[in-house]
Order: C-alpha cells, then sequence, then structure tokens
C-alpha cells in the first residue's frame, strides 16, 4: 500500500515534523489507513496526537515552533475545522511561526466514481465554493493537492515558504479521493528544499548606521521581536554596550535584551503617555517590530533619525502602516546586527561620549527599578505585582515561560524579568487563547525544562482549558498554569476609557464584560486532566500554594492551575 496520504505524511516526516496535531473528520480515512498502516510496517511517520479542539491543535504546534525553531503539522477537517482553528491562525500569522495545516476538502464525485467518493449525507452540505478562501488573509501560501503524484513536492515547497522570512502559517487541502490515489514513492533530497537563507545589509549601509548610532547624542534602539533568534540577544547586547544605546522594549512577544542590564529603559504597551526616552533620542533604530511606537499617544520628536530594519519592513500584509524612517532596510536582524558590530571595528569611539551615555542610561534604570520595587510590596492585598515578584523566585534557566496576561503583559515584563533567551514568549497575535495549547506544546519541544503559562480569567476560558489537560495528562506535558483572576476582561474596559473617560461607561457598574458570578477555574482542570487545582485569595498563602505547584509539575508530573484572585477589574 502506497497511497497519496502515505507520502504526505512521508513528506511531513522528511521535512523535520515530529508532531501532527490532528483534528480529523470523515474526510481523512486516507490519512487514517496510512498512519494505521505505517504502525505496523514500521514506516516512522510522526506522532500523531489527538486534539479535540482544533484551535488548541494550532496552539500546540505554534508553541512547539517557538521553543524549537521546528515547524510542526496540524490537520483538521474541510470547512468547518478549517474555521475552528479561529484567531489561532492570526496568533500564527503575526507571530511569524511556521506550521503547516492540512484540511479534507468533501469529495468531488458522488456516485462512487472514485475510491472516496460521497458516501455521508454531510458531504453534501459541508461543500463550499471556496474553502481555501477562509485561510488567504492569513497563511503564506494556500494549495490544493490536485493529484497525488506530486504530493510530496507540493509539502515542501509550502514548507519551504513556511520556513523563509517573513516566516508564518501555510495551507493544503486534499479531497478524499486525491488522498486515496495509489502513487509510485518519490525520492526527495532535502538539500534541495532549504529556505531563504537569512538577508543581510548591504555593507554601506551597515556603515552609515555604525556611524549614525555612534554619533549620536541618545541613541535607542526600540524592537518587540528581534529576540525570536536568540543569537540576535548577544550582538544586540554588545552593540549597545560598545556604544551606550539605550533598549526600550515595544509590545515585546519574547526576550530580546535583559531587563537587568542598565541599558535596558523598559517595555511599552498601551499607555496613555509620550515615553520619554523616545521623545529625547536623537537616533533610532526599529529592529524588528510591528508596531514600535503609537504616534498618536507617543513618538519620537520630529528632528530625530529613524532607521528601520527588519525581513518585511513594508509590512505588506497590514493595510495601514508606516513610520517616518530615513533608510528601510529588508534584513535579518541577528545578521544585520552581527554586521553593524563589525563595521563599527572601523569606527574610532568617543570614549567620553560612550561613558556619558551609558552613565545617562543606567539613572534611569535604577530608578525605574527602584518603583518596581516598591510596586511589589503587597500592602495586605494581593496584587499582580507581588505575585509575579513570588512567582520570579521560581523561574529558572530551565524554564519557559509563556505570557497570555493581556491588562497585565507589563506587569509580566517588569516584575518576572525573563532574561534567557528563548526562554520567554507570547504568541505574538491577539487572539486570545493561545496559551494553553502553547504549553503542551512547548513541553513537547523542550521536555527536560519546567514550563509554566501565565494568563489572564477571560484568555483562560478562551483556551478550552478543558481540552488542554485532557491533552496534557494523555501526552504527559505537564505545566504551571496561573490565572491572573480579575473578574473579567479588562482590555474592552480600558478601551473603552480611553476613549470616553468620562462617559456613561466610566459611571456605569457592570459594562458586559464581567465573569460574575466566578467561575472555578481550577476546578475545570482538575476535571478534564487530574490537575493539582488551588484558590490563592490572600498574599499570605501564596509561597506556599507556588511550591506546592512547582511540586506537582516538576515531581509528581502533573499539570497544576493556580486561581490568583486579583482586585476585580
Amino acid at each position: 500500500m502506497y497511497t497519496a496520504g502515505t507520502a504526505f505524511l512521508e513528506a511531513l516526516k522528511e521535512a523535520g515534523v515530529s508532531y501532527i496535531f490532528a483534528n480529523l473528520g470523515s474526510d481523512h480515512p486516507a490519512i487514517v489507513e496510512s498512519v494505521a498502516e505505517g504502525n505496523a510496517s514500521g514506516r516512522g511517520f510522526p506522532a500523531m496526537l489527538t486534539c479535540p479542539n482544533e484551535m488548541v491543535a494550532l496552539s500546540a504546534a505554534h508553541g512547539y515552533a517557538q521553543v524549537s525553531g521546528q515547524a510542526q503539522a496540524v490537520i483538521v477537517h474541510v470547512e468547518c475545522g478549517t474555521q475552528a482553528l479561529g484567531g489561532a491562525v492570526h496568533n500564527a500569522l503575526r507571530g511569524r511561526v511556521p506550521v503547516l495545516i492540512f484540511a479534507g476538502a468533501t469529495p468531488y464525485t458522488q456516485e462512487g466514481e472514485l475510491k472516496g467518493s460521497r458516501n455521508e449525507w454531510i458531504q453534501w452540505i459541508q461543500d463550499i465554493s471556496d474553502q481555501r478562501g477562509i485561510m488567504r488573509n492569513y497563511v503564506k501560501f494556500d494549495y490544493e493537492f490536485r493529484t497525488g503524484r506530486n504530493v510530496k513536492q507540493v509539502v515542501h515547497r509550502a514548507m519551504q515558504l513556511a520556513k523563509s522570512d517573513p516566516m508564518g502559517p501555510v495551507y493544503l487541502v486534499g479531497a478524499r479521493e486525491v488522498m486515496e490515489e495509489d502513487v509510485s514513492p518519490v525520492a526527495i533530497d532535502m538539500a534541495e528544499w532549504p529556505p531563504i537563507a537569512p538577508v543581510p545589509l548591504r555593507s554601506e549601509d551597515a556603515a552609515a548606521l555604525a556611524a549614525a548610532l555612534a554619533g549620536a547624542k541618545r541613541p535607542l534602539i526600540v524592537t518587540s521581536a528581534v529576540g525570536r533568534n536568540p543569537a540576535a540577544v548577544a550582538e544586540l547586547t554588545k552593540l549597545c554596550r560598545r556604544i551606550g544605546i539605550g533598549v526600550l522594549e515595544s509590545a515585546p512577544i519574547c526576550m530580546n535584551f535583559s531587563p537587568d542590564d542598565p541599558l535596558y529603559m523598559g517595555n511599552r504597551w498601551s499607555e496613555p503617555h509620550q515615553e520619554p526616552v523616545l521623545g529625547e533620542a536623537d537616533v533610532v533604530l526599529v529592529l524588528d517590530s510591528d508596531a514600535p511606537w503609537v504616534p498618536s499617544v507617543s513618538k519620537p520628536n520630529d528632528k530625530a533619525m529613524v532607521f528601520h530594519i527588519d525581513v518585511d519592513p513594508l509590512k505588506q500584509d497590514i493595510p495601514l502602516w508606516y513610520i517616518k524612517a530615513r533608510r528601510v532596510l529588508h534584513a535579518d536582524g541577528a545578521t544585520a546586527l552581527k554586521q553593524i558590530n563589525a563595521a563599527l571595528d572601523g569606527v574610532k569611539l568617543d570614549a567620553n561620549a560612550v561613558k556619558e551615555r551609558t552613565a545617562h542610561y543606567t539613572k534611569l534604570h535604577e530608578a525605574r527599578a527602584t518603583e518596581l520595587r516598591r510596586r511589589e510590596q503587597p500592602n495586605g492585598i494581593l496584587t499582580p505585582e507581588f505575585f509575579t515578584a513570588a512567582l520570579r523566585k521560581h523561574v529558572d534557566d530551565n524554564t519557559i515561560v509563556l505570557s497570555e496576561t493581556i491588562t497585565n503583559y507589563p506587569t509580566i515584563a517588569n516584575h518576572l524579568r525573563p532574561s534567557r533567551p528563548g526562554g520567554f514568549f507570547l504568541s505574538g497575535g491577539s487572539s486570545l487563547g493561545w496559551n494553553g495549547g502553547a504549553a503542551i506544546g512547548a513541553k513537547l519541544a523542550a521536555p527536560d525544562k519546567t514550563v509554566i503559562s501565565v494568563c489572564g480569567d477571560g484568555s483562560y476560558m478562551f483556551s478550552v482549558p478543558s481540552s488542554v489537560h485532557w491533552m496534557a495528562r494523555k501526552y504527559r506535558t505537564p505545566f504551571l498554569q496561573v490565572v491572573y483572576n480579575n473578574g473579567g476582561w479588562r482590555s474592552p474596559k480600558l478601551s473603552a476609557l480611553g476613549v470616553h473617560p468620562k462617559g456613561y461607561a466610566s459611571r456605569a457598574k457592570a459594562i458586559g464584560v464581567e465573569f460574575d458570578p466566578a467561575p472555578d477555574h481550577s476546578a475545570i482542570a482538575a476535571a478534564a486532566g487530574g490537575a493539582h487545582a488551588r484558590r490563592i485569595e490572600r498574599p499570605d498563602d501564596v509561597e506556599t500554594a507556588l511550591a506546592e505547584a512547582m511540586n506537582v509539575v516538576r515531581d509528581e508530573k502533573r499539570c497544576a492551575v493556580l486561581d490568583v484572585r486579583l482586585p476585580h477589574l
């Protein structure tokens, strides 16, 4: 037996896929049969994991790719399963995560003309005119298998696109008749299917940037995601320390620069005020950021020289996007930073200027650190700052932290202070529910690491915890999940107040974002996956609860969910 379904699975194995996160349907008999045959014959296909929810499946592949750098595969059924992927596709696109998504398609024959022809009533109501159109705004590539004879080539082309910068999801579709087709094996040389090599700067651009940064009075680098490649962190640190450059993170989705470094100027989200270091900078280098600032609120001064480096500097899939940059450069961040450092070897630096810049930023850094320490004091109230500082004591170099805390994003960045490259991630997108599936994927990618997922109560419910914790128990991927529970969706409330600070909503007791009565979040995980469950309501309970939960995860190899009850909205 060797069908197109077999060729598909074999191609995934050749492409380095370890796991297929699958939600199977009536359109996948060829896949099911090929997996069973492969298990019997020892073909060694990627492991197929059962995912009761499609968004959890894609979020798991997302988390795996973030931690390992390796693209995984997701299988869903026809247009229903494709739609059920929901916002996870948005997250994969905006997070620049490589993943191959495969969906079946309604059979295109109905009288038994071919093997796989329609034989169930649902196959008529699942037939739509443009299934791939559901995904077209969110993927780098979409295609339908039209014959089993080139399935492997199509898979490898799709993976080549997914893994090339800017990385992202790809979507393939195959009807039952095609996937059931008997085909001849095709030999593939994977050396002939590499992703595009990292793009460097032109030498003259690297030299110009080195000179501009070295000659600035207040140079500043703004980044959101250059640390996607951990190698970039060392190059960024080297550059900043040589010249005395401040680093400001804008909505960071990974660890980019150590928050303990005296040149670290903090992180910026949607605070309604001008960022001082951004306003005083005379040279600003934007590195790998989709939203380096919100110009209606905070931006560089009009005289600042702005430079921009990105693998997608034009943001071609964001219709309204621009920053006023003197040079817009298409390059890989790690490669560009290495080139700028090399260009500096030929620049005579003013030692006094470097010392003055470093002292200036160090003073700001220390003042900021003092204020953050003040916020960590409980004063009898269980605050997110106090809890996060306590959690920080349990995070070491063997820990991976995933954050989907939304209005507490700044709290996590400021008080958890992640400092290990490759050890801290956000989804990169804005669709809630990534954190649970991503924790499963992260643990599969790094089974020797402790995985901690911190989330808001809204994003916890979006994550489909019943599916997440069932999977975590079945596939032995224990992690600690902390729910920052403020009793509802705080973000829409802040958005409304930002536009109508003295309007009716500001005076209303309820505006439709409250979760009252409160769900028992941790009990859901206990029922679905045998997780350790505990609610925390007082500062005095935090240390004991954290120690107990970490013991459960690390020693008992079970998930633990802490429902941390914070001040209401």
